[in-house]
């Protein structure tokens, strides 16, 4: 996002209530992507790349889509009546328009670098109809110094090692740059629409920027447009024109665009608890997957930082829960992930640091070092700038996938693992507890008790394995174990959200320390969890579910807020927001525990399996949390606005995860049968 759409973003949006000015949101539209490309389609079909941290190419910053006669004007979609889906479930994405000249359908679908683009009109089609695309093209990630190279049917925008391409397959009508925003035009206090008439006397701005109107004319009734995202260094542009007619030259009907789109994702085992939903988790996570295997957290609205720290970066927190939950949802339901968790696995090998740790964010394309803030261990500096949950979640991952047999082709993941090991090791202080760091949300310092619930799951998941360290593992869960009893709050029934860095205990509920079930679950595996830790879980899981939970009067939305007086990003709002992170870690945490009791034909197994089906039912497919897109984004508005960074992973990966158990455990249904894994 180049600043000038920034500031005019900021004027539309400047004292909105419920967005946040200068960004550039997805909580609407779909997303259409494959091999690092990933594209944005408006509601009203206008395309815009988020591809950047996948395959570090830039692409569109903006477009307008329409429709025109040679001398009539421009019917631009976004100012009709649109309609918007996934064709059956694949990833190719519909739009439609209700124009002056009939009903036109677009169809999107990413293949490879390549994104492709068809519009056809129903109904009696004019001769001189033509398809209209304004796009601003950034290569390189810049809006100047840009040129243009024009072929017949194939325009070229570079600047340095990117270059992108627009091509018909009809070739164009007409073909005219568009000078970017002027500075007096940015200085104004009123927003510009784009495109605009071109001054005439600056000739050389035809040839001088990334932004291009183009007519395209119809034939049949329909017209394909293609864009094309490369390094000159590695596709010469006499191949990436061969490439692009290569496409153009096929016959892409809808029906043919829609089996391209759905070979793009795995298919969802028929006898999978709703395999529609599953379908939907496994588009999201993909969508957000670099070639590398790195995923993403979630599509960059905010590149400036004008209200967050960005998300388009792989945290190996979120990464390696994402891992964990498709494993144990691959396990449960066969999905058929495997390489899923060799490429995972095969990252956190290569990117692991000498001390054991990984990095705080790293470039999904490549996991080089990205911007971060808890980078301490690169920098010598204090353990309260490292976030040693991500070192404990990365190991519960690659002990599962270990213990499984997934990683066998893998080479190191035995050494990293050990490695690992001493790691989590010097971060655990002489009272059995991670020292003080920062926390999963990334807003406090402390010793915190969602930091221990990972290092328990991770020392515990490696002690059920046969790696050669395993023993020492399993005294080192024993000893976090026993410590969690200082984080107890018997006045609240629950779990303390921290310890202070000042030696204060701070009681306030947390989502995070729902990840104390999974964790004890895997040292159940290992060893006796005793009947008064058993129900202390009980306990600090009903009060957190109860305590975090809001249900707006007249609102759709309810769900689970991150933790008590949370107050980012409320905008005008006096209470926390819902999110759907914590609410589908509140179904999880549900279901594992029923399952626990399940195993111990302990009658508390019932509720809690009724209470995790009622907050799955919040994110589900169908649910209030999940707009008709199939996404979950990362928070809600009281007034059911979505907000921040959507599709985000980690809720997804959570949700199939939870699905997966609690069909398996015959909890999909009331009166859950008492089964064992």
């Amino acid at each position: 996002m180049q600043l000038r759409d920034a500031l005019d973003d900021y004027k539309r949006h400047a004292g909105h209530p419920t967005r946040f000015p200068g960004e550039r949101r997805t909580t609407t539209g779909r997303f259409s992507g494959d091999a690092g490309r990933l594209v944005h389609v408006a509601p009203h079909g206008g395309l815009r790349d988020f591809g950047y941290p996948l395959s570090g190419r830039t692409g569109i910053e903006r477009s307008r889509l329409g429709v025109a006669t040679v001398d009539g004007d421009v019917t631009w979609f976004d100012e009709r009546k649109n309609d918007q889906r996934y064709v059956d479930g694949t990833a190719l994405v519909k739009t439609t328009h209700e124009t002056p000249f009939g009903r036109v359908e677009q169809h999107d679908c990413s293949l490879g670098e390549t994104h492709l683009t068809h519009v056809s009109v129903e109904g009696q089609v004019p001769e001189d109809l033509q398809f209209v695309v304004y796009a601003s093209f950034a290569p390189d990630g810049r809006d100047d110094r840009v040129g243009q190279l024009r072929f017949t049917d194939t325009v070229e925008f570079y600047h340095g090692d990117e270059h992108d391409f627009l091509a018909s397959a009809a070739g164009f009508d007409d073909v005219r740059g568009q000078l970017p925003t002027t500075f007096p035009e940015v200085l104004d206090e009123e927003p510009v629409d784009l495109p605009r008439e071109r001054d005439e006397d600056r000739y050389e701005e035809a040839r001088l920027s990334g932004e291009v109107l183009a007519r395209v004319p119809f034939e049949e009734g329909t017209a394909t447009v293609a864009t094309l995202l490369t390094d000159h260094t590695e596709t010469p542009r006499e191949a990436a024109r061969e490439r692009l007619d290569a496409v153009l030259d096929r016959d892409w009907s809808p029906e043919r665009l829609a089996v391209a789109a759905d070979d793009r994702l795995l298919d969802a085992p028929a006898e999978a608890a709703d395999p529609d939903g599953v379908r939907a988790d496994l588009r999201a996570i993909t969508l957000l997957s670099a070639p590398s295997g790195l995923r993403m957290a979630g599509p960059d609205f905010d590149p400036h930082y004008r209200h967050s720290g960005g998300y388009g970066y792989t945290w190996f927190r979120d990464d390696a829960e994402i891992s964990r939950f498709l494993i144990v949802a691959d396990g449960l339901l066969d999905i058929g992930l495997d390489e899923w968790h060799r490429r995972s696995a095969a990252r956190y090998v290569e990117i692991q640091r000498p001390d054991g740790s990984w990095p705080h964010r790293v470039w999904p394309r490549d996991g080089t070092l990205a911007p971060g803030w808890a980078n301490a261990r690169l920098e010598d500096g204090s353990d309260l700038d490292y976030q040693a949950d991500q070192t404990g979640s990365v190991i519960a991952f690659l002990a599962t996938a270990y213990d499984r047999g997934v990683t066998g082709d893998v080479p190191g993941v035995e050494e990293t693992l050990a490695l690992a090991l001493d790691g989590l090791d010097e971060t655990l202080a002489d009272d059995g507890r991670p020292v003080a760091c920062q926390n999963a949300w990334e807003n406090m310092a402390g010793r915190f008790t969602h930091t221990t619930a990972t290092f328990l799951e991770a020392y515990a998941s490696l002690a059920g394995t046969d790696h050669p360290d395993a023993d020492r593992a399993a005294a080192r869960a024993r000893e976090v174990y026993e410590s969690l009893d200082d984080l107890w709050v018997s006045e609240r029934g629950s779990y303390a959200l921290r310890e202070t860095v000042d030696g204060e205990v701070d009681d306030r509920l947390d989502s995070a320390s729902l990840a104390l079930v999974s964790a004890h679950r895997a040292f159940g595996r290992v060893e006796t969890i005793d009947e008064e830790r058993l129900d202390r879980l009980v306990s600090h899981v009903e009060t957190v579910v109860e305590g975090l939970h809001r249900d707006p009067e007249e609102s759709a939305v309810a769900g689970l807020v991150r933790f008590e007086d949370d107050d980012w990003r409320r905008r005008e709002q006096a209470e926390p927001k819902v999110w759907t992170v914590s609410t589908a870690w509140g179904a999880n945490a549900c279901a594992e525990l029923a399952a626990l009791l399940a195993d111990r034909s302990d009658d508390r197994a019932a509720p809690l399996a009724d209470r995790a089906r009622d907050l799955l039912a919040l994110v589900a497919s169908d649910g209030p949390l999940c707009p008709d897109t199939g996404y979950l984004p990362e928070q809600f508005f009281d007034d059911g606005t979505p907000d921040s960074a959507t599709p985000l992973g980690w809720p997804h990966a959570l949700r199939l995860s939870t699905r997966a158990l609690l069909a398996d455990r015959g909890m999909l249904t009331e009166d859950p049968a008492i089964a064992d894994d």
